[in-house]
């Protein structure tokens, strides 16, 4: 859901993680002296967001599994499709309605296939090696769901009658009572269901600030019984941050979204970027992104937020800093539209503003072949540093024997005066660099130059 909601985090210049490295496992306990754990394999998750009725002409789930290859060959290795289930008629907003008003939470939406289809997708996805995670709707259902007539109790009521979530504008949908036992205990033998049944690898869940937070962790401890899950908390305002402590993994680094989008218009300038990197505490790990669902339908496009200048050394950065990168459908061609969320507006896919798919796969490369980029790591080291120019944002990981070293110029401008003496030793070797929209695989070590160019950026290893 589009809640527009704003935080601003303490300031951070080393940061600590810690999760584990190590090859993924599919049964463990998730909990470690009451806290919550990721699966082992998001060390190197590369996240990728399906808007599956607009990624193809007939947006099902067949004709998408068609398209499984091109993702691979980009380094996308992890799944979360948008919701997947039927979308009530009662107070449907638009023609097809939200995909967030779910009139049934054990069925799929016949506009997409059956649930066959959706079993034969998921297995394929896990043949090829991927991991799949399911869009989740816990705050409210639409108005067709048979809890409306079977359990109004389930409901939040004023005067006798159920109601929309208060002041959010969204009445295609009906508010759930958290304080129904009974309530809980089927959503979670719901989200269970697609656990066990189709072998889902985790949930994305939508405008989890709105639901108690001891349901989040009810529901996480009755999952990871069943597999080790990861979970995603969409939680734009930071007003539930202490879920992190049990329930979820990983939260939205919309701050830092925000301040990237002011960057690139230069209202801003790169050091500000310290102030919004996510604090990980109890191995938790941020979402980085530069486009979604949500600011694509109603803010903006990632052309219009970035262009074609800016936009590959804000995908590097993306990739390197401390989390987990996400892309959104459509963003690999930098797709200047704003794909509607309520009518079919299937992408065109010959219509983007260039094409980034070469990019996303060397930067998933990087990322999951260099441990200091991996997330959640046990011990590793985070630190910015100062290269003397607001506009150069500069920060080394450090995993065991191996640092990785990024010098981001981020903005319009060349920059001259900097001092990257105490950052480079000159020694070191260029993993992949960009200048003015142009980027290749190793390059020229910065360390002796006397200027940095408009939007240019490395990636060096020592």
């Amino acid at each position: 859901m589009n809640t527009i909601m704003k935080r601003v985090m303490a300031l951070v210049l080393t940061v600590a993680f810690a999760t584990g490295l190590t090859a993924c496992s599919t049964q463990k306990p998730a909990e470690e002296d009451g806290v919550s754990k990721a699966p082992e394999w998001t060390a190197t998750a590369v996240l990728y967001e399906v808007n599956l009725r607009q990624y193809t002409t007939s947006g099902t789930f067949n004709e998408f599994a068609d398209h499984l290859e091109t993702l691979k060959d980009m380094g996308i290795n992890t799944l979360w499709f948008m919701p997947i289930h039927p979308i009530s008629v009662t107070n449907r907003s638009g023609k097809l309605g939200s995909f967030y008003s779910v009139s049934d939470y054990k069925e799929v939406n016949p506009e997409f296939g059956t649930k066959e289809d959706f079993k034969a997708l998921v297995d394929k996805a896990h043949d090829m090696g991927f991991h799949v995670m399911l869009d989740w709707v816990a705050n409210h259902t639409g108005w067709d769901h048979p809890w409306i007539t079977e359990h109004p109790d389930w409901y939040t009521q004023e005067d006798g009658q159920i109601i929309s979530p208060k002041n959010m504008g969204w009445p295609d949908v009906a508010d759930l009572n958290y304080d129904s036992q009974a309530m809980r205990t089927e959503m979670i033998e719901c989200m269970k269901y697609w656990v066990t049944e189709y072998d889902i690898d985790g949930f994305r869940c939508d405008y989890a600030s709105g639901v108690p937070a001891d349901f989040w962790e009810q529901a996480r401890h009755a999952l990871d019984k069943v597999k080790d899950i990861y979970m995603i908390e969409e939680d734009l305002g930071g007003l539930a941050a202490s879920n992190l402590d049990y329930a979820f993994d990983t939260n939205y680094n919309t701050k830092l979204y925000e301040t990237l989008v002011e960057i690139a218009k230069d209202n801003k300038t790169a050091d500000k970027i310290k102030l919004y990197l996510s604090k990980d505490e109890n191995n938790t790990f941020s979402m980085n992104y530069l486009d979604n669902h949500d600011v694509n339908a109603y803010d903006r496009t990632i052309y219009t937020a970035f262009g074609s200048e800016s936009l590959p050394a804000m995908m590097s950065l993306v990739f390197t800093l401390p989390g987990i990168p996400m892309v959104y459908s459509s963003d690999e061609i930098a797709y200047d539209h704003n794909i509607a969320f309520m009518e079919k507006d299937t992408i065109d896919w010959t219509k983007g503003q260039g094409d980034y798919r070469d990019l996303i796969s060397t930067l998933s490369k990087i990322k999951t072949d260099n441990a200091p980029l991996h997330a959640g790591n046990t011990n590793e080291v985070f630190e910015v540093l100062d290269a003397g120019n607001k506009n150069i944002f500069a920060f080394t990981r450090s995993y065991k024997d191996s640092t990785i070293i990024c010098i981001y110029n981020l903005s319009k401008r060349q920059q001259s005066e900097f001092d990257l003496s105490q950052i480079l030793t000159g020694d070191e070797e260029v993993l992949f660099s960009g200048v003015n929209g142009a980027y290749q695989e190793g390059g020229d070590n910065p360390y002796a130059r006397d200027n940095l160019d408009p939007w240019s950026f490395y990636i060096l290893v020592r």
